[in-house]
């Protein structure tokens, strides 16, 4: 069994029996994609909503084309596209009190964001824990399809 970890504003995809983790999302999301029946997974550490704007950058920072090459890799890897299940975390409020000004709500943003391009391309979300104002790290078993949430002072958690 080997731990991979996927950095900010990157994704990997892994087989039984590895696990995945991504550490110090504040505002940022991890997205995990997770098929059971073939035991594959994948996770991205996304940065910013979208693409639109940033042509020409890292696909793996913005949310709606990190999720999209996820989708393709992990399916390469032989994940059944219709097995998928999707779990996010992160997307915290970091930035004090500036929580009436939409440019600062940039974990809101990253999860509204994850969740639509997710809806748009029919992947069921199986977990979500966003939003707070707390960093997370969290850990995708492929063996199991658990995502542990580890929040500094709330403890842990599984979705």
């Amino acid at each position: 069994m080997g731990l991979i970890v996927v950095g900010m504003a990157d994704l990997k995809v892994a087989k039984h029996p590895d696990i995945l983790t991504t550490l110090g999302l504040g505002s940022c999301i991890g997205i995990t994609l997770y098929d059971r029946v073939h035991k594959i997974g994948g996770l991205a550490h996304v940065m910013l909503p979208t693409y639109k704007g940033f042509e020409g950058q890292n696909i793996a920072k913005f949310a709606d084309s990190a999720i999209i090459e996820l989708l393709n890799q992990i399916t390469r890897s032989g994940a059944s596209r219709n097995s998928l299940v999707a779990k996010i975390a992160g997307g915290a409020h970091m930035f004090g009190k500036s929580q009436n000004s939409d440019i600062m709500k940039i974990g809101e943003r990253n999860a509204k964001a994850s969740l639509a391009i997710l809806n748009q391309l029919r992947i069921p979300v199986q977990g979500n824990d966003t939003g707070g104002n707390h960093g997370r790290t969290i850990e995708l078993d492929i063996d199991t399809g658990a995502l542990k949430i580890k929040t500094v002072g709330l403890g842990e958690k599984y979705i």
